[in-house]
């Protein structure tokens, strides 16, 4: 199993070989958004990573898994300022969502939303996981988080038997269960 790591995250970018500009792209992804839409995956991040989320975003949305971002999807929120109409359309788009992945990177504890978005996803579908972003290659695909985040289990990703990719929800190395599975209510198994 592989933890996201930076260097793994640029080849994504290479080998995709975005020549869409990043405005095209946005504004591409806003008019197919859709209210109603639903997603299997709230990205919970900080804007401070938004090359990496974009590249996270093609990541999983190419092993078949459906993403949503806010600032792709509703590009007119102001992540910067805290108000009670930026928390409503939140709740409404975690509302639509199957889980929350909270990808932990150097600038997550410096965000406004990641907490709250974490507590509200938690208390509400109890679906949450969290996606490291290591700053290295790792020769382990293990991750700790740091107080509250090690709560929660940690997403890696992984061929499965058929030589597929695919996302693994892990307690420990070796104790994990594939997302979609994870998403129908089993728990993680020892391995």
């Amino acid at each position: 199993m592989a933890l996201f790591t930076k260097s793994a995250l640029s080849r994504v970018a290479l080998k995709k070989n975005f020549s869409e500009s990043s405005s095209y792209i946005l504004r591409n992804a806003s008019a197919k958004f859709s209210k109603s839409q639903m997603y299997d995956i709230f990205l919970s991040h900080s804007y401070s990573d938004a090359d990496d989320i974009l590249r996270i975003k093609q990541e999983i949305e190419d092993i078949g898994a459906s993403v949503y971002v806010d600032w792709i999807e509703d590009a007119q929120l102001n992540r910067s300022k805290v108000d009670k109409g930026t928390a409503e359309t939140l709740r409404n788009r975690m509302d639509n969502c199957n889980s929350l992945f909270y990808v932990a990177s150097g600038n997550s504890a410096l965000s406004k939303w990641m907490p709250w978005e974490l507590g509200y996803f938690d208390a509400l579908k109890k679906k949450v996981a969290i996606l490291p972003i290591l700053e290295s290659d790792s020769v382990t695909n293990v991750y700790n988080g740091q107080e509250y985040l090690g709560l929660y289990p940690y997403v890696a990703k992984d061929k499965t038997k058929e030589g597929s990719m695919a996302l693994w929800i892990h307690e420990t190395e070796k104790t994990y269960v594939s997302f979609s599975e994870w998403l129908k209510g089993k728990q993680p198994t020892a391995r």
